[in-house]
């Protein structure tokens, strides 16, 4: 992306440029002078910024010959880039702040991407910074920049660092960033897991979870392993032990036994439907509001109801289980579920 945008820019210098001499020579057409013969000029295109993609050592080399621009200067470049839309003054303020992207980025070496890439996704965050910044509040473009800078390499080490998409929230993304840190102030880096005393402390200190510590934690210590990766060892007399995906056991029940699980519980609720059918509606009523509701009527509740005593209520009760439990069995019985 950076690369496009630095030929964007070289591009639209290089048009101006072009037809600024264009209309120079359409004016001389018209006042009847002849054209000059064209001469050796110096270039007027912007020299291009260096990229990060090649040799390290020799970018920062080439970076270093950018001046430092005082604050006057600087408060001026944003002006005429502000209003007129200057690129050349916008070029400027790009190509003096690039040590600062450079020295941002070295901070962000420990996530294993390239610092070349790293420093290029900050350029991107440093170019957006001089498209917005204001130099009317009175601070310098270092101090406004150096938040795009952070958050365009943030950004890209959090798509870039696993297949597994990582850092959802504002503080999934701050203990990403900082467990590292806070696991070297701790003396924790190379003591293997942390202990639940570690663990608390980093909780705190950042103000989440510790559940979402050791998850972090956990997550950052191995990187992506491919399901399709051969394993070796497991297999029988040294012989090829298949993939990781072949290793893996499902903690879930069988669809065998899902399905006959299910294939039973129709056939029970099968024959419990048939039996309630030979009862009559009291019996019915009683029944499933003292055995089948989750919260079961009470005799009292039962007994103003049908208008009839409490004890009455207990004795329809049984009595319809009873005639209940004995029609399923011989449902049962008669599908051959069960022997007689």
């Amino acid at each position: 992306m950076h690369k496009a945008v630095h030929k964007i820019v070289h591009k639209i210098v290089q048009n101006k440029v072009q037809s600024m001499a264009d209309d120079k020579k359409l004016d001389a057409k018209k006042a009847g002078a002849k054209e000059p013969a064209p001469k050796k000029a110096k270039s007027t295109a912007l020299a291009p910024a260096p990229s990060p993609e090649g040799s390290l050592s020799r970018y920062l080399a080439e970076i270093r010959k950018f001046p430092i621009l005082e604050a006057q200067e600087e408060y001026e470049l944003a002006r005429d880039y502000a209003e007129k839309d200057n690129v050349k003054a916008a070029h400027t303020l790009v190509t003096s702040h690039l040590r600062l992207v450079a020295k941002i980025a070295m901070g962000y070496r420990g996530y294993g991407l390239p610092i070349g890439e790293v420093i290029s996704e900050g350029n991107v965050g440093l170019m957006q910074a001089v498209k917005k910044f204001d130099a009317e509040r009175g601070f310098r473009l270092a101090t406004y920049a150096m938040w795009w800078i952070r958050a365009s390499i943030q950004e890209y080490i959090l798509r870039s660092w696993s297949l597994v998409k990582i850092g959802t929230t504002a503080a999934q993304k701050k203990l990403f960033f900082n467990l590292r840190r806070l696991k070297g102030e701790i003396n924790a880096i190379d003591g293997g897991s942390m202990t639940p005393e570690q663990v608390s402390e980093i909780a705190e200190r950042l103000g989440v979870q510790e559940n979402e510590v050791e998850m972090m934690d956990g997550r950052m210590s191995t990187g992506d392993q491919s399901l399709n990766a051969p394993m070796r060892g497991r297999g029988s007399e040294g012989e090829d032990g298949g993939e990781w995906q072949d290793w893996l056991e499902d903690s879930a029940e069988s669809q065998e036994v899902v399905l006959a699980e299910e294939d039973e519980m129709d056939a029970r609720r099968q024959l419990l439907l048939g039996a309630l059918a030979t009862l009559n509606e009291r019996e019915a009523e009683i029944l499933q509001a003292r055995r089948l509701k989750d919260e079961p009527d009470t005799l009292e509740t039962l007994s103003h109801r049908f208008n009839v005593s409490r004890e009455r209520i207990r004795q329809i009760e049984a009595r319809a289980f009873e005639k209940l439990r004995t029609a399923m069995t011989e449902q049962a019985q008669d599908r051959g579920l069960i022997e007689g």
